[in-house]
């Protein structure tokens, strides 16, 4: 009871200066627990959204996937409308439909503003039928009756300003769909950002698949009473031959959505969790720094309890209690807040485009229990050494001024220690970039990783009595004496000062990494843009694997004058039979012969040209190699769709590109003899050559031919390597953000660490102004002191960083990206940065002390 009476006194007595490590403490729980919420509650989202959306039975092709509506090869995958009658003459089916779905459009209204997401969920097109009631109803005007009339869903006529009466063009791979609204459907679940809209069966079945006697699925609900298995049953039994059929029960068909969508979800999850790790890897930092100054401050308290008989274990666990208070308190408001940044996260998510519904947030008790556990066990694991010392402070201490003196072997076997992980670690890096295998030089770089981070932070007090002195002969002693005392109090403890350092360390170590990885992954491809691409113009998707080139679009494009020669390239699928009798699934580019002069391939045996040649192909090194194929040999091709035929190899390409690195080319027309016209996929991506002198002229008629098209882009070479830049900075500044929490708490380490030593230096400071130094003087000091140690922090993490990201850039040489930057403006402009935040951490411990009294400061024991 009295270590209990002991312990909760000393926290209520610093509370001011448990707060900030407190706050660290909530600000990681926060992060694990409003991950964890909010990524329940995206589950939660798409679980009732899959329910909702499942018939009790789904009959769709074999072949059928989530992104089958994505026309891979050609148009949507279909069954036979007849099919529809038999499941429903099968036992227990109350009512079979057809039903008409597609990913592979785009809506515009009659401004040709797409109509779609921008969160690049799809835009999805079919028809209206009774399973659509499940999820939906029609809150305004009716569903569609005619080729003119279309329905949409609340939310995208909410975001876009639709009404009733409002036309809108849908453009499929079959021809455009001109209708007015004529309704308004709402979901009854949240619907996450997609845009739907719908048509009448007729009209969904001939625009969208192309012939009216088929559909994409059939949607089966069963009579009452009748279980969904015995219905699948049923609907087997009366299908007959199955093969060409894939049954799903409401469950089954809701389970594999989830599961496509929960791989989504959990890289997300995870990602976001190792970015909570590293907060509360910087967090415990805060936490041993606190508790070992608070255990110095009070040595002399320590001392007198031991004297007066308190045993080690007794001082130990009182500071230990100490630690699960604020591990406690810190957890406690950890949870709250995490809750509070999942509903911010869904609100930034619905500002994006994506809407998540509070209606549906989930909390369930494995998040609150999580982030207890883990905020308190990390908090009283940190202060366990810090408690172990005050357990070993004598009696005799009582008799000392506060403070006790370094343990100078324990500083020499920690600097030993620290020098062979560091030894270590730095061999391990530069293994890796020996390495001649990638998967061999990942395992080196991430132990060389780990081994140097900790040998940094093992050595930090080391470091800190070097690289302090360097910067204060730089930094500090243009200030004259207050630099001077700013340099001696910075050294005064090297282990604090190391610690914290070590904390804005790791945030900044992690920048540096990805910011050279960065630079270099774009410096490399723009130099293999420079190298290998020759075309002056390319035409995609602006959506993604959304959407290939609709052939509207593309005669559009084959009128447009100053055009030297326009490239069709297009993706088929098929499968490859070796000479050794190895068959495998591959994608087949098949493009015009011009495409070679488009992107340029290095030939390792025979010519591309002839490639492009009657029943030719070419191969990749690596397939090559692999099965020992040479020029001449010829190859089993089983088009998908199509026929089997056989080709000869008449080319072998390097595979040490990025650029359709493994492709393999043969003519267009080759494809088009033995894939039929209705299966022959549409262009994934086209490639334009102005006539010499007029780029200008094309690139602005090749933008006016598609501008009735949206969802296609129109770049030259330099909006490309523009939108690889914006695409890898978009990606790191996202990581940027994220990584932003842990140098956020690394700060509140700086101004904890400052706070706790102008109480500790209170006597001193009394002193100091009591011979003449001014306020003013006096705040400087401080301020100096957090500048060094900030900068000496960023030293170390942007040194330790610039190095990884090195290693990391040789490993990535092995996969076609040779070129390293280092991006000296983000590694200066952080550099810079790190020295306000020493400016910014210094504010309120420089305050406080300068409204210290002097006579109270020198009469403080």
């Amino acid at each position: 009871m009295t270590v209990w009476k002991t312990s909760r006194r000393n926290f209520f007595a610093h509370k001011g200066r448990m707060a900030l490590s407190a706050v660290a403490v909530l600000l990681s729980v926060a992060f694990v627990c409003g991950t964890l919420v909010f990524t329940d509650t995206m589950n939660t989202t798409f679980d009732k959204l899959f329910a909702a959306t499942s018939a009790d039975v789904t009959v769709s092709p074999k072949t059928f996937e989530d992104d089958d509506r994505l026309p891979k090869d050609g148009k949507p995958v279909t069954l036979p409308a007849s099919a529809v009658q038999q499941a429903g003459k099968a036992t227990g089916v109350k009512d079979a439909e057809g039903a008409v779905t597609s990913m592979s459009v785009t809506v515009v209204d009659s401004h040709n503003k797409n109509m779609g997401s921008t969160t690049g969920a799809p835009t999805i097109a079919g028809n209206w039928t009774k399973n659509d009631l499940r999820s939906m109803e029609i809150t305004s005007g009716h569903a569609p009756r005619g080729p003119t009339e279309v329905m949409v869903d609340a939310d995208t006529a909410d975001k876009h300003g639709l009404k009733i009466g409002d036309e809108l063009r849908t453009i499929a791979a079959t021809g455009d769909i001109n209708a007015k609204i004529s309704g308004i459907a709402t979901f009854k679940v949240t619907n996450p950002g997609a845009a739907i809209v719908y048509f009448d069966t007729v009209t969904a079945q001939t625009k969208l698949l192309g012939k009216q006697d088929v559909f994409s699925l059939i949607s089966v609900t069963a009579e009452s009473g009748v279980t969904d298995t015995q219905v699948k049953k049923n609907v087997a039994a009366a299908l007959g031959d199955t093969s060409a059929y894939k049954l799903q029960t409401q469950k089954e068909a809701a389970d594999a959505n989830k599961d496509s969508m929960g791989s989504f979800l959990d890289v997300m999850k995870y990602a976001m969790l190792g970015f909570a790790g590293i907060a509360f890897l910087v967090g415990i930092f805060l936490i041993v720094n606190t508790f070992s100054m608070l255990v110095a401050q009070r040595t002399r308290e320590i001392g007198l309890m031991r004297a007066i008989g308190s045993s080690r274990k007794q001082v130990n666990r009182s500071v230990l209690i100490e630690a699960l208070f604020l591990g406690i308190v810190g957890s406690v408001l950890g949870v709250g807040a995490g809750v509070g940044l999942a509903v911010g996260l869904m609100k930034l998510m619905g500002s994006m485009g994506m809407d998540l519904s509070t209606k549906d947030l989930t909390l369930a008790w494995t998040t609150p229990v999580a982030g207890l556990a883990l905020g308190i066990i990390v908090t009283v694991v940190a202060a366990y050494i810090p408690a172990r010392r005050a357990g070993k402070i004598s009696p005799m201490a009582a008799l000392r001024d506060a403070g006790t003196p370094a343990d100078g072997r324990a500083g020499r076997v920690r600097a030993g220690i620290g020098l062979v992980l560091t030894l270590a670690g730095g061999a391990a890096l530069l293994a890796a970039t020996r390495a001649d295998k990638s998967s061999e030089g990942s395992l080196f770089l991430g132990a060389g990783v780990v081994l140097t981070l900790i040998g940094f932070i093992v050595i930090g007090p080391l470091l800190a009595g070097l690289l302090v002195r360097v910067l204060s002969a730089v930094m500090l002693r243009m200030f004259g004496p207050v630099g001077r005392l700013a340099e001696r109090n910075a050294l005064r403890n090297p282990r604090r000062t190391g610690a914290t350092g070590a904390a804005l360390m790791i945030g900044l170590a992690l920048v540096a990494c990805l910011s050279v990885v960065g630079s270099s992954m774009v410096a490399s491809a723009t130099e293999e843009l420079d190298k290998s691409v020759g075309t002056d113009f390319i035409v995609e998707s602006s959506g993604g694997a959304f959407q290939l080139i609709v052939p509207q679009a593309e005669k559009a494009l084959e009128s447009v004058p100053d055009i030297e020669h326009l490239t069709s390239y297009k993706t088929v699928s098929a499968e490859l039979t070796a000479p050794d009798g190895t068959d495998q699934e591959v994608a087949l580019v098949a493009a015009d012969p011009t495409y070679k002069d488009d992107v340029r391939r290095e030939t390792l045996s025979g010519k591309l040209a002839d490639a492009y040649g009657k029943d030719a192909m070419s191969v990749g090194e690596t397939y090559a190699t692999e099965h020992h194929i040479e020029v001449g040999d010829r190859l089993t091709v089983a088009f998908k769709g199509g026929e089997t035929v056989k080709l000869k190899v008449a080319a072998i390409t390097s595979d040490d590109v990025n650029i359709d690195k493994t492709a393999m080319y043969l003519d267009i027309t080759t494809a088009a003899r033995y894939v039929p016209a209705d299966t022959l996929p549409d262009n994934t991506i086209m490639f334009a050559k102005a006539v010499d002198g007029k780029e200008k002229e094309a690139y602005a008629a090749l933008k006016d031919a598609l501008a009735a098209y949206p969802q296609y882009e129109v770049k030259n070479q330099a909006d490309f390597k523009e939108q690889l830049q914006d695409q890898i900075g978009q990606l790191l500044n996202i990581v940027y953000g994220l990584l932003a929490l842990a140098i956020i708490v690394a700060v509140l380490g700086v101004v904890n660490t400052l706070a706790l030593s102008v109480v500790e230096r209170t006597r001193e400071i009394g002193l100091l102004r009591a011979i003449g130094l001014s306020r003013r003087q006096l705040r400087r000091m401080i301020r100096l002191e957090s500048v060094v140690i900030a900068v000496f922090g960023a030293l170390l993490g942007l040194g330790l960083g610039m190095g990884w990201g090195t290693a990391a850039q040789k490993l990535l040489a092995l996969e076609g990206m040779d070129v390293l930057e280092i991006p000296w403006p983000t590694i200066l402009a952080v550099f810079v940065g790190s020295a306000f935040v020493g400016l910014f951490a210094a504010l309120v411990p420089a305050f406080r002390a300068g409204r210290m009294n002097v006579l109270n400061a020198i009469a403080t024991e």
